[in-house]
């Protein structure tokens, strides 16, 4: 799950971390007014779930109200990476003479919280990662201890020569670390972090992700969430039992168990195709779990074939079959079918399968091979 910047830094306010004074509006007007309040300069930034907003035109330095209608009216409505503009961020102007970045993550190498710091702040960090890799600092956090002052004080001394900065920078790590731990976050950034003319220490811009399965335990986190078209289909499957992950592939998949779904796809790669999707309909005998899977299969517009493939255990490849019969009543399928059935009651389902004149074939290679042959067909 995403948020938005206003939405991290006001949760960075509550710990005490320094955020700039600024105001969400959704149209021009509010947008003046705010600016109004505030004193000029401020900076109108879009809110969006994605990166890459200033490159896209969606950040923008005000300095008259003229400045403040012009980029409100630029930047509202705005697509940015897919994402429509509809409310955007007035912040104050800050004077600042040095950009920072801190963020913390997941490492899974280290199995452990990741704290990341750069001098090179205020751009894109998976850039900085790319071109300049020795600029990112790398802290793995012992999870027994946490993130100590002796620890944040050592990363904070990497980054600032004035003691004065190294005080408050230990004191914001040790809150960073804190909001990444209470709120069960997979990334907190601050990207810059910005020495003010004051030589205060301020968040000018915020980014948090949160791990979904923990979201049962964040409400007040959870109740903020806004999905996106991509979100909103993958909590539909949640709801319906369906672990599913839209991909950018032609070939839509259903398979019983995330192993097997992953060697799926890596099946159908090996055979030139592409995967549409990773889906499994868990390990349950639910023929309407079927039926489900086949309706998100078949809305997607980009599917050309589909590949299905059962090892019976727990399923029982008879119910599978029963909801691809029940399946074929409901919904007009007009795409390509190949399926694999083996395992608990496999004899069962295959005969079936054969009343709905779909390909069976008994090896995943032989499934793979022939629905990426439909899909080439289909192009």
């Amino acid at each position: 799950m995403k948020i938005h910047e206003y939405q991290a830094k006001e949760i960075f306010s509550k710990y005490g971390i320094a955020v700039t004074k600024e105001k969400l509006c959704y149209n021009t007007q509010e947008a003046i007014e705010a600016a109004s309040e505030l004193g000029l300069p401020v900076v109108v930034k879009a809110q969006v779930l994605v990166g890459g907003r200033g490159k896209a035109g969606g950040v923008k330095l005000a300095r008259t109200e003229y400045d403040v209608r012009d980029a409100a009216g630029k930047i509202l409505g705005m697509d940015i990476k897919g994402c429509l503009v509809e409310k955007i961020l007035i912040a104050e102007g800050v004077k600042f003479n040095k950009e920072f970045y801190v963020g913390l993550t997941i490492d899974r190498n280290t199995k452990s919280v990741l704290f990341m710091a750069s001098k090179e702040g205020g751009v894109e960090i998976e850039e900085v990662a790319k071109d300049n890799p020795d600029a990112i600092i790398k802290f793995p956090i012992d999870a027994d201890l946490g993130l100590t002052a002796f620890t944040a004080r050592k990363i904070a001394f990497q980054l600032f020569d004035d003691i004065s900065l190294v005080k408050q920078a230990t004191d914001l790590f040790q809150q960073l670390y804190k909001i990444f731990i209470d709120t069960d976050s997979t990334i907190v950034e601050i990207n810059p972090l910005v020495i003010t003319d004051e030589g205060k220490l301020l968040a000018l811009d915020g980014k948090m992700n949160f791990d979904d399965n923990a979201l049962y335990r964040q409400k007040e986190i959870e109740a903020i969430n806004e999905p996106d078209e991509v979100e909103k289909i993958e909590l539909f499957a949640k709801s319906k039992g369906l672990a599913f992950i839209p991909l950018d592939g032609n070939i839509g998949c259903m398979v019983n168990g995330a192993g097997l779904a992953m060697a799926t796809m890596d099946m159908i790669q090996i055979y030139g195709g592409t995967p549409a999707n990773f889906l499994d309909i868990g390990g349950s005998s639910n023929p309407q779990k079927v039926i489900e899977a086949m309706n998100l299969l078949t809305s997607d517009k980009k599917v050309k074939s589909i590949m299905i493939n059962i090892f019976g255990g727990i399923t029982r490849c008879d119910d599978v079959a029963r909801g691809l019969a029940e399946a074929f009543k409901q919904i007009k399928v007009e795409i390509p079918i190949v399926i694999r059935l083996e395992g608990t009651n496999a004899k069962e389902g295959l005969e079936i399968i054969k009343q709905l004149n779909i390909p069976v074939v008994q090896t995943m290679g032989e499934a793979a091979e022939m629905a990426v042959k439909f899909a080439a067909e289909k192009n």
